[in-house]
This record gives C-alpha cells, structure tokens and sequence, in this order.
C-alpha cells in the first residue's frame, strides 16, 4: 500500500508534464486557423454561417483565448478542407503520404497533392466532359503551371486558344484573363502547381454554361 501511495504524485506530475508539452502545440493552433480562414478570404462570419460555431468562439480560438475541443476541431477541419493533424500541426509519423480530400465544385475535382497551408499548391484537377465551355475568363494575381496528364485541354488566355494534349505543359501570368475547357470526350487530368490566389479562384469558379445545342 505504501509504495502505491509513493508512486501517485509521480503518476500525477507525468501528467501535468503532459499537459505543459501540449501548450505550444494547442497555443499554435489559433494563429493557424486565422492564417486558413483568411488565406479562403473568409470573414469571422462566414466561417460561423459554414460551421455553425459562434462568431464570438470563433475569435477567441484564433487568439487563444479558448481551449480548442476535438467538438471544434473537426467541423472547422472540414470546413477548411484540411486534414485534423494539420490544424493542430501533429508530429511526423513517418509516413510521407498525403491523405487530402478531394474536392468538388462546380462539377471540377481538385485533389490537394500538398498539405501545407500558403504558398505554392501542387493539385489534380478532374474535368469532366463540357467542363469549362462558353466559361468566363477570369483574372487573379499570381503564376500557374499546368501539365496535361489524360485527355485534351483548352487553354484560352484573353485573345489566344490553344489545345493540350498529353505531355504537353504551359505557364501563365495570372493576371492575363484565362479560362480552362475540357476540350476531349472524356474526363481531362491535369496536374497544376498554383498560389493561393489560384486556389481560391479554382474553387470558387461559376458553374460552365450549357453548351449551345
């Protein structure tokens, strides 16, 4: 009996060795939500609209002065389009594969190929057939890389038109009006490398008119 009293405060102030390891873990978590909220151009208010948390929890996660929850956490994951161990920035386990979710807009795929919030993002994007014709073109700010992998692929940048097939890669100016089209009879892969104003402007991009008939 004596030597498992003994041991209790050890057991005890592991614990709370514990739980100041996780400090700095659980204190960067705040400045990381702020820095994907607003890398989406999203007000406090929007993110509340989208998750269904308050504004008011909300700013006290990204100052810190709320505990983050798994209950928080997870809807603010989704809502982000982000793994749960980005947000808390998990140790490395040592797998170097990345397990992003696909996303879908608008008809379009995009599969995340990095994890890493801000700077350039390396995506896959899935065109389905029509995707993309009659679309207006659109100006942001920043550079884009793209490589046709499968199918054919329509690049119109302000007055010039031009087709991708396999193999075949360009980079552009963002500021120059672009559009991209499916321009094959099948699904159009593409692999492209992206700022996060490219992003956003992928993700946030009009449906495509109906082609004419």
């Amino acid at each position: 009996m004596l030597e498992w009293q003994d041991s209790l405060p050890d057991r005890q102030t592991a614990r709370v060795d514990d739980a100041d390891d996780l400090s700095p873990v659980l204190e960067a978590v705040g400045p990381r939500l702020r820095a994907l909220r607003q890398r989406r151009d999203q007000t406090l208010a929007d993110l509340a609209a989208e998750t269904g948390i308050s504004v008011s929890t909300l700013s006290r996660l990204e100052s810190g002065q709320r505990r983050p929850t798994l209950e928080l956490l997870l809807p603010l994951a989704r809502a982000h389009q982000v793994p749960l161990d980005e947000l808390v920035d998990a140790p490395e386990t040592g797998d170097p594969r990345v397990r992003a979710r696909p996303v879908t807009r608008h008809g379009m795929t995009m599969i995340p190929l990095t994890r890493r919030p801000g700077g350039i993002q390396a995506v896959k994007l899935l065109l389905p057939v029509d995707y993309g014709r009659g679309a207006e073109q659109k100006t942001h700010e920043g550079y884009e890389w793209l490589y046709v992998l499968d199918g054919r692929l329509r690049l119109r940048l302000g007055p010039h038109e031009l087709v991708l097939v396999p193999g075949e890669a360009a980079e552009f100016e963002t500021r120059t009006p672009h559009a991209m089209e499916n321009a094959g009879d099948d699904v159009c892969e593409v692999l492209v490398l992206m700022g996060p104003q490219g992003e956003r402007a992928h993700l946030r991009a009009r449906p495509a008119r109906e082609p004419a008939r």
